[in-house]
């Protein structure tokens, strides 16, 4: 989907989405004809379709078929143990600056965290566009998959989250665990 599309709300796109519960809660994931264009946490599943739904108002939504049980299988298992990996295709849609700020969020290693100002440097901005970095994290549709909830504050204290800091937190506390390898050590 092409970002001039992305704007008009996904105007004739033909966007799949399945739902599914993990111990996060429930997780939709939603899939352009280029890949996974979002994946969403929240509480229940009306909450997060409602939200793809006002993301792609003039898109064709549809539920996915049962190919579709494989995307979710492969996406529940990441979130469910992150050191598995995420090996399938994103669409990823937005601005020059969020995208410079996605792709160093994709390369933060598994298990570490990153601060909104070394983010900022890394994405070739001022230590000053700490808002902008932000702003930009905030904007992010892919959770997990552009793995916003591994930056936090200077300070090293965890800070906001589009689906929840108790999220965040379970999700980086998983990593800590999975990055110690099987035995904890």
């Amino acid at each position: 989907m092409t970002l001039k599309n992305f704007r008009k709300g996904g105007s004739r796109e033909r966007i799949q989405y399945g739902l599914g519960e993990c111990s996060l809660g429930s997780v939709l994931v939603a899939v352009s004809e280029k890949g996974i264009c979002a994946i969403s946490l929240g509480d229940t599943p009306d909450q997060l379709v409602n939200a793809l739904r006002n993301q792609f108002p003039r898109a064709d939504l549809v539920e996915g078929d049962q190919g579709f049980e494989q995307i979710m299988g492969k996406l529940i298992a990441f979130i469910e143990s992150p050191n598995l990996g995420l090996n399938l295709p994103l669409d990823i849609r937005g601005t020059a600056f969020q995208q410079r700020v996605w792709d160093v969020m994709r390369r933060i290693p598994f298990g570490q965290t990153i601060s909104y100002t070394d983010l900022a440097r890394q994405a070739g901005a001022s230590a000053q566009s700490v808002r902008a970095v932000a702003t930009a994290c905030a904007a992010n549709k892919i959770a997990v998959a552009i793995p916003c909830h591994r930056v936090v504050r200077l300070s090293g204290n965890l800070s906001g989250y589009r689906w929840g800091v108790e999220r965040k937190k379970a999700l980086l506390q998983r990593e800590r665990v999975g990055s110690r390898g099987p035995e904890g050590s």
